[in-house]
């Protein structure tokens, strides 16, 4: 079997870095698709564009995103994958530096699973990243996807 692929929207390379270090630490094995925008990222999820080929059934078990991306906002990404049809069951975690009230209302008012702060601490963020791996990959039960 396959294993289940995490896509991480993140367009900071020293976040991503650090995201994918944290992982490894909390032993989260799974694949980590990082990709830098949100262009790309619905790209990705669409099989359209460079990603035109990609097998349309392999989807990600849950997504990170970043709000503030290059090219298409995370905010927007959202809602495309929530407006389509064979996307819009696929968890969907905002993975953020921003501390903005009106990012967190936005983000679980176009349908976000989860919000998390990124810590600015390598410790609290490494122990964020557990928690996540921990509740997404093996205790919550992932939606169908048609």
């Amino acid at each position: 079997m396959k294993e289940k692929i995490i896509l991480l929207v993140e367009d900071n390379c020293s976040d991503a870095d650090l995201t994918k270090r944290a992982f490894g630490k909390s032993k989260i094995k799974n694949e980590l698709v990082v990709l830098g925008d949100g262009k790309t990222a619905l790209e990705y999820l669409q099989c359209t564009g460079e990603y035109a080929g990609r097998d349309k059934t392999d989807l990600p078990i849950v997504i990170l995103l970043d709000i503030k991306l290059p090219l298409v906002d995370g905010l927007t990404v959202l809602k495309i994958i929530r407006n389509d049809i064979r996307l819009r069951r696929l968890p969907v975690v905002m993975l953020t530096s921003s501390n903005e009230e009106s990012d967190i209302a936005q983000s679980y008012d176009n349908g976000v699973n989860g919000f998390i702060r990124k810590p600015v601490d390598t410790a609290r963020f490494e122990e964020a990243i557990l928690a996540f791996g921990l509740y997404w990959l093996l205790v919550n039960e992932p939606p169908p996807i048609s």
